[in-house]
């Protein structure tokens, strides 16, 4: 498995995320239908950080060595906050069909990510020599 590709794409689409939120958050804040309160800007703008730091994290991973014992740490975060995500994004879609084709696209987005790190997490890096 290319762990590197993984880490690269993950990181472009959370720093896409992250810089989506913390230079648009009232914008996101309107199109979500928060109302467009200060507060809830600067909340925006913090998880905007968050997954801006979570990019950077991953960006300056993606040559390591990465499953089974080497990076847990890294690979068990990025699982949790891919599955967590996902789940909350598909319990999201089912209880509300017509939601917008961009949490659909967003929960896809998080599920083949949490597949991925959860295999990522189980897998011994020496049975892949194509990552070295």
């Amino acid at each position: 498995m290319n762990t590197k590709l993984i880490m690269t794409i993950s990181a472009i689409i959370l720093a896409a995320i992250g810089i989506s939120l913390i230079f648009l958050p009232d914008e996101i804040a309107g199109f979500i239908g928060i109302g467009s309160s200060k507060t809830f800007q600067l909340i925006l703008q913090l998880l905007g950080a968050l997954f801006f730091a979570f990019a950077m994290l991953n960006w300056m991973a993606k040559g390591s060595i990465i499953g089974g014992i080497y990076n847990r740490p890294l690979t068990i975060a990025n699982f949790t906050h891919f599955a967590i995500g996902g789940l909350g994004l598909i319990k999201a879609l089912m209880n509300d069909h017509s939601l917008h084709y961009a949490v659909w696209i967003l929960a896809s987005i998080y599920t083949i990510f949490a597949l991925l790190f959860g295999i990522l997490f189980t897998r011994h890096p020496a049975s892949d020599t194509s990552d070295k």
